[in-house]
């Protein structure tokens, strides 16, 4: 029986908590562990924590949730800590979709690359400084960090060069993408191997393999071949074709993190489907996340009426913290896809650089492979990223507003929508709205204060964005409360679109 202290940071978060406490307690001999919950909210925290300690409850264990908003005292003695926050909320999200906007960079998510990821780098990067120093004091010194905060690559760069914390980036990219390469091939996931690498989101499956057969090369016609995917992942099936190589993140991420699909208003329709919010719909991440925090909030005694997660084996998510505790604590080899500083595991790649590639995790450690040099196209790709990710990360490290606009410049994007006038606006008004959430830019949002009140400003417009769909009230979510819970309930919200496609494979 092991016993240790896990700490959840960002626990008001229920689409994340909820599912990893299960998929952590779900192993036998985690049954006596102590596991502390601490959120900014009280009342996200509150809510919660009662339904993960009806769970628990429910499934026999005498496990108390200690839930403060304290975060050093939930930190005292953890040995591993899982973070999931999302500095400035919904608030801050919908600046980073609505200001954009107004210059014509049409996001989907804005979470990982383009203006919104930028800057929402620039919030979690502040903050997740202050956690880092928050651990190496209280702490136990052996600790391990594992981030599922976005933008996965720019914070556990940040945490790592600069926090002091062994930090470990996780992501489930590549196990949807893994499992539709097995759907257009008409296989179930366990039968196809992969070899996956690259940077987060931008994952590139450089093998695929059946019993020994190497289908890399035949994943193109698959793919334009099958009746869901042909029609919901044409960008992600676009850049298969000119660069040879799947990628993990979903059509609409990808679109915004290159500047060939979202550039020009009108050809956007042409490479999104409107099914689901994940395959391009303007600000779809932010539409969903504010539809499922409402419904949770309006739901939640229902919630605790429902019936309680079950701690089985074959309940388990996906996610891989719980297999790399279970891992580290019992011996047992999990195989999964990590983001960890590069250090020469993809050769063409720079060494400063966080990667997500291949790796194995027992009692030893997390050990991860030599993947050698990327395919020079999907390099090319990965470079451009990390060029905007670096200067991203030292701005807000630095507070250096000049790093800040050259990261926007850099992004692929934006630099395809606006011009170096507009960008600098841009930022500008994007400092001054989220003010409380970056302390590091003072100075720099006073100076931004000045240009925007004495102008002359450029012009700007009210765009609502290529394919932009209304915030459902909560009287029409309650049409269809299953849809709605899991929804709110899921960390990966692009979910219903693949059971949605399995059960027509089916």
């Amino acid at each position: 029986m092991s016993s240790f202290k896990i700490t959840f940071i960002g626990a008001g978060s229920i689409g994340f908590t909820r599912g990893l406490l299960r998929d952590l307690l779900s192993v036998p001999a985690f049954a006596g562990i102590e596991v502390a919950f601490t959120d900014i909210s009280e009342q996200n925290l509150r809510m919660v924590t009662e339904l993960c300690q009806r769970d628990i409850d429910e499934n026999g264990l005498r496990i108390r949730i200690h839930a403060t908003t304290d975060r050093r005292e939930a930190l005292q003695g953890a040995k591993y800590v899982i973070c999931t926050i999302r500095v400035g909320g919904l608030e801050a999200f919908a600046t980073d979709v609505d200001i954009p906007l107004k210059y014509g960079v049409d996001q989907c998510v804005g979470d990982t690359l383009s203006a919104g990821g930028i800057m929402y780098g620039q919030r979690g990067i502040a903050e997740m400084l202050n956690i880092c120093r928050d651990i190496r004091e209280c702490a136990s010194e052996d600790v391990l960090l594992l981030n599922y905060a976005n933008p996965m690559a720019m914070l556990t760069w940040a945490c790592n060069k600069y926090g002091g914390v062994r930090t470990v980036g996780l992501c489930h990219g590549v196990q949807g993408g893994h499992w539709q390469i097995a759907t257009a091939f008409g296989l179930q996931k366990r039968e196809v191997d992969i070899i996956c690498a690259g940077i987060n989101h931008q994952t590139w499956y450089i093998s695929i393999k059946h019993e020994g057969e190497d289908l890399t090369g035949k994943l193109l016609e698959a793919f334009e071949k099958h009746e869901d995917f042909s029609r919901t992942e044409k960008v992600r099936i676009d850049m298969l074709r000119r660069f040879g190589y799947y990628s993990t993140e979903s059509n609409g991420h990808l679109s915004e993190y290159v500047p060939w699909y979202r550039k020009r208003p009108e050809e956007i329709g042409d490479w999104i489907d409107l099914g689901s919010w994940i395959n391009g719909e303007t600000g779809g991440y932010l539409r969903v996340c504010t539809e499922g925090r409402h419904w949770f909030e309006t739901d939640f005694p229902n919630w605790m009426k429902d019936p309680a997660f079950e701690y089985k084996q074959e309940k388990r998510g996906e996610e891989h913290g719980s297999y790399i505790i279970e891992s580290l604590e019992t011996g047992r080899v999990y195989r999964g896809h990590f983001n960890v500083v590069n250090n020469g595991i993809i050769s063409n790649l720079p060494d400063d650089a966080i990667i997500e590639s291949p790796g194995y995790v027992d009692r030893n450690g997390i050990s991860m492979p030599t993947v050698g040099n990327l395919p020079l196209g999907p390099a090319a790709v990965c470079n451009v990223s990390i060029s905007v990710q670096r200067l991203a990360v030292e701005a807000a490290v630095s507070g250096d507003d000049r790093l800040l606009r050259q990261a926007f410049m850099m992004d692929p994007l934006v630099g395809a929508v606006c011009n170096p006038k507009e960008i600098w606006q841009m930022v500008d008004e994007m400092l001054v709205a989220q003010e409380q959430w970056l302390p590091q830019y003072g100075d720099a949002i006073e100076a931004a204060k000045k240009r925007l009140e004495e102008g002359p400003l450029l012009p700007t417009r009210d765009y609502k964005g290529a394919a932009r769909l209304k915030v459902k009230t909560v009287e029409e979510m309650k049409q269809d409360r299953e849809a709605a819970n899991r929804n709110a309930g899921e960390s990966d919200k692009g979910q219903d679109r693949e059971k949605s496609a399995a059960q027509q494979e089916a």
